[in-house]
C-alpha cells in the first residue's frame, strides 16, 4: 500500500508519543488531531490492512480498529460469492 500520505499527515506537527497515549484522554487528544487531518482515511485504511494494533491510527483506537476489522469479516461472510 501507498504510504506517500503520510506527508500530509496533522501527525507529523505533533510529538508522535500523543498517538500511543497510555489513557482514554491521550486517545481523546489524539482523535481530535485526526478528526482535521486531510489524510485520516488513508491512515486508518493503512492501519487496518497492515494490522497495526497499538496508536492511534485514523481517529480510532486500537478497540476501534478490531471492531471495524470484525465488521469488515463479517460483512464477507454475510456477501454470497
Amino acid at each position: 500500500m501507498n504510504s506517500d500520505w503520510m506527508e500530509d499527515g496533522k501527525c507529523r506537527e505533533v510529538a508522535p508519543a500523543v498517538f500511543f497515549p497510555s489513557d482514554g484522554l491521550g486517545v481523546q487528544k489524539a482523535q481530535r488531531i485526526c478528526a482535521t487531518c486531510p489524510v485520516s482515511k488513508e491512515c486508518l485504511e493503512y492501519a487496518l490492512v497492515n494490522r497495526i494494533d497499538h496508536g492511534v491510527w485514523g481517529g480510532c483506537s486500537e478497540r476501534e480498529r478490531r471492531r471495524i476489522i470484525r465488521r469488515r469479516r463479517l460483512e464477507q461472510v454475510a456477501v454470497p460469492g
